[in-house]
């Protein structure tokens, strides 16, 4: 059975997240506060961590990128009152996977659950699949969620890890905006369009010498991003 972490201050969302998610066939855990969220998610073993934002003792922001230093490859989704780019930008530039913003629909909640874990399992599975791992100047690892890239070692996050993925399979060929939000989160949506292009640009920030003048990951304009994994 997956197992499920949620870390809410707030009791009643925290019960309903806990009663919907364990009904739907995984296994709760809780956490009241950033503090306890955070030495749960190090001492335990979880599939996905659904993650507050404003909490006592630490905030979720700051779990999140502990968590990610502590190269933990698990799956967080950010589930919380703020909900500006400003604020999702800082999300997912702490390591979370996905951000839905309160109030929620549980049904919505449940859909993202899904795509995080099934995607998840993709990559832990790729390396039997037979496709590109390894491409130019880009060695990909899918076991540690890190790629090499001339002598490079890169920690990536899961989704970052997804899309670098992703675009692999299309090396050198455009690949629109759709293409990417349903390999990579399994829906097509242009609500997330934007959340897409945060991850993008976190992913160049990590593999480019120089971000601004990229040398691996291009946008194409109106279209959407291209790998050219033996550089330009």
């Amino acid at each position: 059975m997956q197992r499920i972490l949620i870390v809410d201050d707030d009791e009643e969302i925290r019960d309903l997240l806990e009663f919907d998610i364990s009904q739907s066939g995984y296994f709760t855990d809780t956490a009241k506060d950033g503090a306890e969220g955070l030495h749960k998610a190090l001492n335990n073993v979880y599939d996905l961590i659904i993650l507050d934002v404003m909490m006592p003792k630490m905030n979720g922001f700051d779990v999140c990128e502990k968590i990610r230093q502590a190269k933990l490859a698990v799956p967080i989704l950010m589930l919380t009152a703020k909900g500006t780019i400003d604020d999702k930008t800082i999300g997912f530039n702490c390591g979370a996977d996905d951000y839905l913003v309160k109030p929620f629909d549980i049904q919505e909640v449940l859909l993202r659950i899904r795509v995080l874990l099934k995607r998840n399992q993709k990559i832990t599975t790729s390396t039997t699949s037979g496709e590109i791992l390894e491409m130019g100047d880009i060695e990909i690892f899918p076991e540690s969620l890190e790629c090499i890239i001339l002598n490079k070692k890169i920690k990536l996050t899961p989704t970052e890890f997804e899309i670098l993925y992703s675009l692999m399979q299309h090396f050198n060929t455009p690949v629109t905006l759709a293409t990417l939000l349903e390999e990579v989160w399994g829906y097509d949506s242009n609500e997330d369009v934007r959340m897409l292009r945060v991850h993008v640009g976190g992913l160049r920030n990590k593999i480019e010498t120089d971000s601004k003048n990229p040398k691996y990951l291009h946008t194409v304009t109106n279209v959407g991003y291209k790998l050219t994994p033996f550089g330009e």
